[in-house]
């Protein structure tokens, strides 16, 4: 009896337990077919509608044209960023009759990789395979000659640069990110959206065969193009002063160079340069360190040049006047440390004048110490610097100047003639501009308008910042910079029958990775204005690390003479100096600019004509 109780309540527990695994199965079946709903419908839902719509609809992205850039010469638009239709070549290998004439062909042709060009041609499984894209003129003529089987050309639009070189930093390239074309570095990157414009589309029902149904439904969202962007930069002067820097550097072996010319009255910047520099066509084919713009991305310290806006601030403070005289014993000491001239000389008693002709950091202090260290600091801030200007390129750095806020003299001292604080050349130029201003400095600016379809969309007007000092101090200053060119280390920036201003600056260049500076690595800054009267460009001109000679008056100050003589007789400026018959054949002589620059950029507007068409 007890047996049959005991195997009833064994079939119970396992009838019991059948159950629950039935009812735990039924349950598990459910949960996974509602879970795949759920898949199904809610988290895979677009995917499966967009293959639903593909079964009978039609949809194309409708792609806009990017916006041209254009430099300005007066009236004149000189193209600069423009769309081509260029070739592609690509091959079919299934279709190519003799493997080896062909990879030797187009490996001759393209100037390409043998060993890239036959494994394109192995892939017999792949009927289209790239081989080089932007052909030339004479690639294509030569592929067409040759007639070969599988090979093919196929038209692109591209972004094209008629210049080659020409302000290539400024305006930046098109480069792919996450499979797009999009502007990188210079006015390419900034106003990207801007030129891009608005991609559309195009969605239609479609027949069982694909074709479009006339009287089926359509969506359609048009693509707007982009707007043009027209630059102030001047394409001539651009010209000249990238040939000015490339000579420079390579006669006295630097590691660079760089300039920018602005008309004071606005902002706007004329030129902007830098050496070496790349090709925006080929840009893969340059070292990515070349694509920023060191004018306004590098920051280094000035030197000398820096002394004048001490000087400014001093004159229109009243704690100095051009004739104010010190004595200069050669050395100051200060929090342990003993700053010497660069000369290492004492010259006595010198008015401020003599302090900007001879370059005198003792004279610099002096007038930094009447100032006090908190006006001074002002006044520095008060030209731009450790602030971004807000000129309307990427990557631009504020400077440092956080020296300015020490509790001690020191770091005061040094700033007063240009070491221990950062600036960029952008900075710099704007600062000079200011002294050629009258007082007044202004925003720079490198876009002048923005057109769409031949119609003014926006415009940079020119637009006061602040006045910075006043016009009756600068007036005083540039008598200052004047003498320093006559008779001071600026010599060789002078133009024979012009009142030339400007200041040298030979900087040291710090070890960013042991402290402290280089030995004997050096940069060369010139700034000035001219005419001194009534200046129509204000400039700065710095070249990196000159191997043959140490000093600016040798390096940078012949480089900005070159490009003022340049830049005179293109504006029309008539001498206002008495010179000797000597000093005008060898102006004439060695330096007729104006017929050297437009020799040298006929091939340049010969082949912007062609690219118009």
């Amino acid at each position: 009896m007890k047996k049959k109780k005991s195997r009833n309540l064994v079939r119970r527990y396992v009838s019991a337990n059948r159950m629950l695994l039935l009812i735990l199965l039924v349950v598990f079946l459910v949960g996974g077919i509602l879970f795949r709903f759920y898949f199904l419908q809610v988290r895979e839902h677009e995917k499966y509608v967009a293959l639903a719509e593909a079964q009978y609809k039609i949809k194309r992205k409708l792609v806009s044209r990017r916006g041209e850039i254009f430099f300005q010469e007066g009236t004149k638009l000189v193209p600069a960023a423009v769309n081509k239709n260029m070739p592609t070549l690509y091959i079919n290998p299934t279709e190519i009759k003799n493997q080896e004439k062909t990879v030797s062909l187009l490996t001759d042709i393209l100037d390409l990789d043998e060993q890239f060009v036959r494994q394109k041609v192995n892939k017999i499984d792949d009927p289209y395979e790239v081989l080089k894209k932007k052909l030339s003129e004479e690639e294509v003529k030569r592929v067409k000659q040759v007639s070969l089987p599988g090979v093919y050309l196929q038209n692109k639009e591209w972004r094209y640069y008629p210049g080659k070189t020409l302000a290539a930093q400024t305006l930046g390239f098109l480069g792919y990110k996450e499979n797009e074309l999009v502007g990188r570095y210079g006015v390419e990157q900034y106003f990207d959206t801007i030129l891009r414009g608005q991609a559309g589309f195009l969605e239609e029902d479609k027949d069982a065969r694909g074709n479009w149904m006339a009287i089926g439904s359509k969506i359609f969202n048009p693509s707007y193009d982009g707007a043009d962007l027209i630059l102030t930069v001047n394409p001539t002067i651009q010209f000249k002063v990238e040939k000015v820097l490339e000579a420079a550097v390579k006669k006295h072996k630097a590691d660079s160079a760089k300039a920018i010319v602005v008309e004071p009255r606005t902002g706007r910047i004329l030129a902007m340069a830098a050496w070496p520099t790349f090709d925006p066509n080929e840009y893969y084919r340059a070292e990515t360190k070349l694509f920023k713009n060191p004018n306004v991305s590098d920051a280094y310290e000035p030197g000398s040049v820096f002394k004048i806006l001490t000087m400014v601030a001093g004159l229109d403070a009243g704690r100095v006047t051009p004739e104010t005289v010190y004595t200069d014993t050669g050395v100051v000491e200060v929090g342990g440390f003993t700053i010497k001239n660069s000369d290492g000389k004492a010259h006595g008693q010198q008015t401020m004048t003599q302090v900007i002709e001879k370059s005198l950091n003792t004279g610099a202090i002096f007038v930094e110490k009447r100032l006090g260290n908190k006006l001074f600091a002002d006044y520095i801030k008060a030209f731009g610097f450790g602030k971004k200007t807000g000129i309307e390129l990427p990557a631009e750095v504020s400077g440092n100047i956080s020296h300015l806020h020490s509790k001690g003299d020191t770091e005061y001292y040094t700033a007063s003639y240009g070491q221990g604080v950062t600036v960029t050349p952008l900075q710099l130029a704007m600062a000079y501009s200011t002294l050629a201003n009258g007082g007044v400095l202004m925003k720079p600016i490198i876009v002048d308008r923005i057109e769409k379809n031949g119609q003014l969309l926006k415009e940079r007007k020119p637009q006061l910042v602040r006045q910075v000092v006043s016009a009756e101090s600068t007036k005083q200053a540039a008598l200052m910079l004047e003498a320093n060119v006559k008779k001071g280390h600026g010599k060789l920036a002078g133009v024979p029958g012009y009142k030339i201003a400007g200041k040298t600056g030979t900087a040291q260049i710090p070890d960013l990775q042991n402290g402290g500076y280089l030995e004997g690595a050096t940069e060369a800054t010139f700034a000035g204005f001219a005419p001194v009267e009534n200046p129509v460009f204000a400039m700065v001109v710095v070249i990196d690390h000159p191997r043959d000679v140490e000093w600016a008056a040798a390096t940078a100050a012949p480089a900005f003479g070159e490009i003022s003589r340049f830049l005179l007789s293109y504006f029309s400026q008539k001498p206002t100096e008495a010179y000797t018959e000597k000093d005008w054949e060898i102006f004439h002589k060695k330096h007729d600019y104006l017929l050297d620059i437009k020799n040298q950029t006929k091939e340049y507007e010969q082949n912007d004509e062609n690219d118009t068409d």
